[in-house]
Order: structure tokens, then C-alpha cells, then sequence
């Protein structure tokens, strides 16, 4: 089997691949993953089944890129959001915000429930939603670090593991019960953040 790492790439390629992501993607979010078949994604996209071996290698290979890409739009917004807060209380207003907006984004909602069933379901696929998710947790750390310069060293890490499991646990409490109570749990935060100050 030819490395696809070694293949070379075009424009014309590329624009192709994505277009093949994209088309998963959006199968995703309406069908789950069963819906994100060889056949289903090169009709989505208009183009020949053989181009997903081509450029993934076979089914697998898309379904890795199609994880990665849909994590990255769920995850990415508001991790940018997260990170560019100037400090935590502004951070919170951030995922007050967000919270709110969760029920209403009815695509990222499925995708992030998918993303979930993906990862339980295939080791491949729960690799690499493990490593978006340390990414993502080294990436808060690192701006905890800017923030508090004279934390314990291990202090930044634990603190993010911390804030990414709050968020997970909130956003997906919520997109099952509209009605629980994030202002609140916000709020609680808020209240222990002044306690160390």
C-alpha cells in the first residue's frame, strides 16, 4: 500500500480531499456514522468512490480526517473564544455565552454527540479525539501559565484538565436537559474564583 503521507499533493488534490471531508462531515451530522459510507460520501461530494481510497486510503482514512475536522469545528470556536478571554471571570462570561447557544446550533450539537459514539465505538477514532482533547487542554494550561506565572508548576495542567471536564460535562448535561441550571453553576464558579483572589 503506497504511504499517503509520501504522495505528493496538488491544489486541485486538495481542494478534492476537502471536498470529501466536507461531504462526511455533513453526512454526519445528519446520519450519524453509519451514514458515512464510501458510497454516500462520493455522491455527497459528486465524485467517483475510487478518489476515497486515492486520497485516505480507504474508508478509515476519511473517517479519521472527518473526526479530526468535525472536532476541530466544535472545539475550535470555542477554544479561541476560551483562550483569547483576558482572564478567567472573562472566561466565564465566554462560556456563559456559549452555553447559551449550544441548543440553538443544532449541527455542532450532533456533531459533538457523534464525535462521542465515534470515539466509544473505534479505538482509531478515540485516538485521535484524545489527542484533539490533550491539545486542547495544553493549550489552556499554556494560557493559564500566562496568567498566573507564580502557580505550582504541575498547578496550569490540573486546572485545565479541570475547566476542559467542566465544559463536557456541562455542554453535554445541557444539550440533554435545556432546563439545567448553567447560570448557576457558572455563578458557583465565579463565587470560588473571588474566594482566592
Amino acid at each position: 500500500m503506497t504511504n499517503l503521507a509520501d504522495r505528493p499533493t496538488s491544489p486541485r488534490g486538495d481542494r478534492r480531499r476537502q471536498q470529501l471531508v466536507r461531504a462526511g462531515i455533513a453526512l454526519l451530522g445528519r446520519e450519524g456514522w453509519p451514514g458515512v459510507s464510501t458510497r454516500a460520501v462520493a455522491e455527497q461530494a459528486g465524485t467517483n468512490p475510487g478518489l476515497i481510497h486515492y486520497h485516505f486510503g480507504g474508508l478509515a482514512g476519511l473517517h479519521a480526517e472527518v473526526f479530526r475536522q468535525a472536532t476541530d469545528l466544535v472545539l475550535g470556536p470555542m477554544l479561541a473564544e476560551l483562550l483569547s478571554a483576558p482572564d478567567e471571570r472573562a472566561a466565564l462570561e465566554t462560556m456563559r455565552s456559549m452555553l447559551a447557544r449550544t441548543p440553538a446550533d443544532e449541527q455542532s450539537t450532533r456533531l459533538a454527540a457523534e464525535l462521542i459514539v465515534g470515539a466509544m465505538r473505534d479505538p482509531a477514532l478515540g485516538a485521535v479525539l484524545r489527542d484533539e482533547l490533550r491539545r486542547a487542554r495544553a493549550q489552556i494550561a499554556g494560557r493559564l501559565r500566562e496568567l498566573h506565572p507564580g502557580w505550582p508548576r504541575s498547578r496550569p495542567a490540573g486546572v485545565a484538565a479541570l475547566i476542559a471536564a467542566s465544559i463536557d460535562g456541562l455542554m453535554l448535561h445541557y444539550m440533554i436537559d435545556g432546563e439545567l441550571p448553567v447560570g448557576d453553576a457558572l455563578t458557583a464558579v465565579e463565587e470560588l474564583l473571588e474566594g482566592e483572589a
